[in-house]
């Protein structure tokens, strides 16, 4: 059953990929007034994401009978579902506007959240205690949810500012526009360089003393350039840590996020090299038939429904989970705190834009920030920072 898992979500990643080159070729009209029109392109993409949300559908519910509960308790589990909702929240938009550049921009989201969590351990494991409830369900899966709806605000930004910002000279926008097209890449690259050396079967062994003084043995896919404190490296011929970080930061996953950073650069030299311009001026042709003005609306109503599912699953559902298992509705542990701050930005979000009338431009800025901090949440909270929530 597991087996037939794996395969399902592999079939689900290439579907997905088809479908996107599937819409690049539907967005290539002449005409601005077709775009809403459905022609065969979009048609047989939008087929094509259909089957493969069915096939990942697959994945969960035969995952989910292999395991016994609710595949979203470690982070392959967790950032794949995500992705999963992330596409179903595009088909639910992509059958209301009939926007094929929407596919070009959101898919290739999906891609990169599912091939990262591929990146993780996919070994089914048995549930620790605080993770034996109904609630696991529940909360994760709603906050899953909420920030996939929310995800699509931040492909309607990103089209919007491609296609207003002009990228004929540097300016303020430009550069962090480029900023955000490199945060993509660096997952890519995240992506790549695990693969490197995970078919290399790069392994080494490290010993470390966490805070309490305890002996601990840590074991580095990557080649060490952070390491633990007080680390002694039992593996010879693998690389010594250049530097030693506090225990109270990860520093095997930090490892990991500096790879990241460092292989995302490259990919992305090489494309500027290549493209001979910014990234974002070379993705304007696909969106110069865009109307602005549905991007706009297609990003608040995305933030105007996963609001209120976010609020439910990562605050109110978080919290009544909490007491249950800790027995305190509230403890500013990180992964909490980053979720307050979440709820509270998209609050602002939609407060300036109903009260300040932030809209066009400034509100595609404000899905791009927002998308920026649930990956900080959802990235550098689990993997660096310590916590109640390590487990995932």
């Amino acid at each position: 059953m597991a087996e037939l898992s794996s395969n399902l979500l592999y079939i689900a990643f290439i579907l997905y990929l088809i479908a996107t080159f599937l819409f690049g070729g539907a967005i290539k009209i002449k005409k601005p007034e077709e775009e809403i029109k459905l022609n065969k392109w979009g048609l047989f993409g939008i087929v094509m994401t259909i089957i493969g949300f069915a096939s990942q559908l697959g994945y969960f519910i035969t995952r989910w009978i292999a395991a016994g509960h609710a595949p979203v308790s470690n982070l392959f589990e967790f950032i794949t579902f995500f992705g999963m909702m992330l596409v179903a929240a595009f088909i639910i938009i992509f059958l209301i506007y009939k926007t094929p550049v929407l596919g070009v921009f959101a898919l290739p989201v999906a891609l990169l959240v599912i091939a990262y969590a591929s990146m993780f351990p996919r070994e089914i494991s048995p549930l620790i205690p605080a993770l034996q409830s109904d609630w696991l369900h529940i909360h994760v899966t709603t906050a899953a949810a909420g920030q996939s709806i929310l995800a699509l605000s931040f492909a309607a930004g990103v089209i919007y500012l491609v296609r207003a910002i002009d990228q004929t000279k540097k300016s303020k926008k430009t550069f962090w526009l480029e900023v955000v097209m490199f945060s993509l890449i660096a997952t890519l690259g995240f992506v790549i360089i695990t693969s490197i050396f995970s078919m290399q079967g790069y392994e080494a062994k490290f010993d470390w003393v966490d805070k309490k003084g305890n002996a601990v043995e840590e074991t580095y896919q990557l080649p060490a350039i952070v390491g633990f404190n007080e680390n002694e490296l039992k593996t010879s011929g693998k690389m010594e840590p250049i530097f030693e970080v506090p225990a109270l930061i990860n520093a095997k996953k930090l490892n990991t996020v500096i790879w990241s950073l460092i292989s995302g650069a490259i990919i992305y030299g090489l494309l500027r090299v290549v493209l001979r311009k910014r990234i974002a001026h070379s993705l304007q042709p696909l969106v110069r038939n865009v109307k602005l003005d549905l991007m706009d609306e297609i990003g608040y109503r995305s933030v105007l429904i996963g609001f209120p599912v976010f609020t439910l699953g990562a605050l109110i559902f978080a919290m009544i989970w909490a007491q249950i298992a800790w027995t305190r509705f509230w403890g500013w542990d990180p992964k909490e705190v980053w979720a307050l701050i979440t709820w509270l930005f998209y609050a602002a979000f939609l407060h300036l834009r109903l009260s300040r009338g932030w809209h066009g431009e400034k509100s595609a800025w404000l899905a791009v920030v927002g998308f920026g901090i649930m990956m900080f949440n959802t990235i550098v909270v689990n993997l660096v920072i310590a916590g109640l929530h390590s487990y995932a």
